[in-house]
């Protein structure tokens, strides 16, 4: 793999999954639901990673609705160590590629190399269960835009061929929001390909303890995760999401809740479809996470931010008056009555 990115990809180690009995929470075996899975990862990932449980629930949201991660905070929070983390819990094959100016799209997708009189396709860091793209605006349009048919076909069409990606195939990217210098903004058609966008924030004063108090005690607080599962779980787990109930009411209030962004004053371009999608498919895995079969609205409301507020372009002369997408986002939650609860 890296015959052909030896500057831009590396691979990250694919840990072993560490047998345990089937009745603790880091049960691999067929027996392993949502609600055990999401205990077993706050255990293993928190072993590395302090103070950041809800952006480790948002990815274990993605994981289980077939979705992608866009990690978004500034510099020195935690947001790669967290995406490794939450790599090596899982035991998947895994990547990760450096976003830079000078990194090709081949370096990305793989090319084809002469050998012995012939051509030989050398797959690129793309083909693995699990890319971290880390400090993905560094790449250029060129580059980010070799990501797109892998985010939403789950396949690459290299040199004349189609070639699919392994199964299940999740991409988390890191950014920086505040640094401009050297970067390339994401396009809107790529921002909506990322199921959630995820804010780490920073830790309390106690947590920020922690953290340090890590560091001291090991060099390296990523060797403390241990694997809870494997790839063939992943997908029966994700099928398993996909049975979820969704009560008419609510499977409405998720489309009246996007179709609303359109029509709000401040936006220039409001959700697609694919955000009704997106937020079905999160509020199914949300609740699976909590161990029902079922949606409730507050599921749908929770998960409105991660799903919705990078999808809009707020209108030019609103954000230079300081109205932000986040904002919108809470107008129209407050706007569109959410059904009754179900038991």
């Amino acid at each position: 793999m890296n015959d052909t990115t030896p500057q831009a990809a590396r691979d990250l180690p694919t840990a072993t999954p560490t047998p345990v009995d089937e009745d603790s929470p880091g049960a691999s075996a067929p027996s392993m639901d949502a609600r055990r899975l999401w205990g077993a990862l706050r255990e293993s990932v928190g072993r590395a990673v302090v103070g950041a449980e809800p952006a480790m629930r948002l990815m274990a949201v993605a994981l289980l609705a077939d979705g992608h991660v866009l990690i978004e905070d500034v510099p020195g929070i935690g947001k790669t160590l967290l995406a490794r983390a939450f790599a090596a819990a899982l035991g998947l094959q895994s990547a990760r590629i450096q976003g830079t100016p000078d990194l090709l799209p081949v370096d990305v997708t793989g090319s084809s190399l002469i050998e012995a009189g012939a051509f030989r396709f050398v797959p690129g860091p793309v083909f693995t269960n699990l890319l971290l793209v880390d400090e993905i605006n560094r790449a250029t349009p060129r580059t980010q835009s070799a990501l797109l048919e892998a985010m939403q076909e789950r396949q690459v069409s290299i040199e004349g061929t189609t070639r699919p990606l392994p199964d299940p195939f999740l991409l988390i990217a890191t950014q920086n929001p505040i640094e401009f210098e050297g970067t390339f903004a994401l396009p809107e058609a790529q921002l909506d390909r990322f199921l959630v966008r995820i804010s780490i924030g920073y830790p309390g004063a106690e947590d920020e303890r922690r953290i340090a108090r890590r560091y001291r005690e090991a060099h390296e607080p990523l060797q403390a995760v241990g694997a809870i599962l494997d790839s063939a779980s992943v997908v029966a787990l994700r099928e398993r999401v996909r049975g979820v109930r969704v009560a008419d009411e609510v499977e409405a209030y998720v489309t009246e809740l996007v179709r609303a962004t359109r029509d709000h004053p401040d936006i220039a371009l409001g959700a697609s479809p694919r955000a009704s999608v997106a937020l079905y498919r999160c509020a199914q895995a949300s609740a699976a996470l909590d161990g029902r079969d079922f949606v409730r609205p507050d599921d749908v409301k929770a998960l409105a931010q991660a799903v919705l507020a990078h999808r809009l372009v707020v209108d030019l002369d609103r954000s230079m008056r300081g109205v932000t997408a986040g904002e919108i986002v809470e107008a129209v939650l407050a706007t569109v009555a959410a059904p009754p609860a179900a038991g």
